[in-house]
């Protein structure tokens, strides 16, 4: 059973970098053909898929976020992280990890992906 958690701290001021890391087990996250993404959920709003990175390492990003996203990994401890940096209240949400294949890179249905993270909640506010 593939398990996915994330965490961060829960309050960002504006302006800095929002860093979010995913601890994946149960699975490798070089596992041949999954892709593991970040998907957020603002208050009163829908999912958005921020972007993703692949079993090979590659990267994919929202071209709406692109300039401020970055995704990495840390196979040594099988984890990958999220950076979002220039945070504003708008970018307060509930932040998802969660794997998928190519076929549902760019997606924002959670329902779509075999396995999601609990969510956790991150506040921009100073």
């Amino acid at each position: 059973q593939v398990q996915l958690q994330e965490s961060g701290p829960g309050l960002v001021k504006p302006s800095q970098t929002l860093s979010l890391t995913c601890t994946v087990s149960g699975g490798s996250i070089t596992t041949n053909r999954y892709y593991w993404n970040w998907i957020r959920q603002p208050p009163g709003k829908g999912l958005e898929w921020m972007g993703g990175i692949a079993y090979s390492g590659s990267t994919y990003y929202s071209p709406s976020l692109k300039s401020r996203t970055s995704i990495s990994r840390d196979t040594s401890k099988n984890q990958f992280t999220l950076q979002l940096s220039s945070v504003t209240p708008e970018d307060t949400a509930v932040y998802y990890c969660a794997r998928g294949s190519i076929l549902t890179m760019g997606s924002s249905n959670l329902n779509e992906y075999d396995y999601w993270g609990q969510g956790t909640q991150v506040t921009v506010s100073s």
